[in-house]
């Protein structure tokens, strides 16, 4: 997830071969397994794409001293205060991130992006209530900031307001934005709702313009294995694993592949792979129960 500075277009300070499977036992129903999956919690939430990617050289000695210097030499103009804001923020420095950003507001009380970068430290923080406050006043500011509606949008579906959350993401589409999350997250919501074929297709909108994120190639392998297209969902999930081994949704979505073809000792593995990765997350805790029991 991407800080804004004031130009609205620029984002300064951001965001294999199939194998054939041992058909031992009959395969479960790929629906039934992804029914179970999304009523467990979705192994698509993919909650990373909207929480800071922590980068602990922007907040170094040297670029906080280079960026307060640009203030000390204009302590007036607020867009100093949210782009050192920003670096604190994607360093993890969040408190006084929002230092920032609150000083940047008092000098310009106008300053929508400095709104929606303070609400995304609030996010990170685990206080929506106060980010959502913040992008409705981005909002209130500025009614045609994607931004501000995606962010928005994730704080309602998260908290199981998916009604609110599909309007946001919609409204920040026919504003045309090029930011993929606001296909991925309305493809979450169509998945949810079992409309796989929107799903598929916003998914499809995501990887085109972020191809090197994994979460829609997720995405759209949930719903491919929802409507029985286990090869495609299976080339999905290999794409993901490529561009990052380290996301337990993977390789729990390669374990329920396996285990939809009834190889469960593959399948068993990858659970067991991505409950090593993430030991609280359930999808891969009930795959391994479910293919290790006799």
């Amino acid at each position: 997830m991407a800080f804004k500075t004031a130009a609205p277009s620029s984002a300064t300070i951001g965001s294999p071969a199939i194998t054939a499977s041992i058909r031992s036992r009959p395969a479960l129903s790929a629906l039934a397994l992804v029914s179970a999956v999304l009523l467990a919690g979705c192994s698509t939430t993919s909650q990373t794409t909207d929480l800071i990617t922590v980068d602990r050289a922007q907040g170094s000695e040297e670029n906080i001293a280079s960026l307060t210097a640009v203030i000390n030499a204009n302590p007036g103009d607020p867009e100093g205060y949210n782009v050192r804001g920003s670096a604190y923020g994607r360093a993890g420095e969040f408190n006084r991130a929002l230092e920032d950003f609150s000083r940047a507001i008092q000098l310009n009380p106008q300053f929508y992006q400095a709104y929606a970068n303070r609400a995304l430290v609030y996010r990170n923080m685990g206080k929506p209530v106060e980010a959502a406050n913040d992008y409705n006043r981005a909002l209130q500011l500025n009614p045609n900031y994607d931004v501000a509606y995606i962010g928005r949008g994730n704080i309602y579906r998260q908290a199981g307001r998916n009604d609110e959350a599909f309007n946001d993401f919609n409204r920040a589409i026919q504003l045309d934005t090029t930011d993929g999350r606001a296909y991925h997250n309305r493809g979450l919501i169509y998945q949810l709702r079992g409309q796989h074929a929107q799903a598929i297709e916003d998914f499809s909108k995501a990887i085109s313009l972020s191809p090197s994120s994994p979460e829609p190639y997720n995405g759209r392998a949930v719903s491919y294995l929802a409507t029985g297209d286990d090869e495609n969902a299976f080339a999905d999930i290999n794409t993901a694993i490529g561009l990052n081994d380290k996301l337990a949704e993977s390789w729990t979505n390669q374990g329920l592949v396996y285990e939809t073809r009834g190889d469960r000792a593959r399948a068993a593995k990858s659970f067991a792979h991505a409950a090593r990765l993430d030991p609280n997350y359930q999808p891969a805790k009930d795959g391994l129960a479910r293919t290790r029991s006799s």
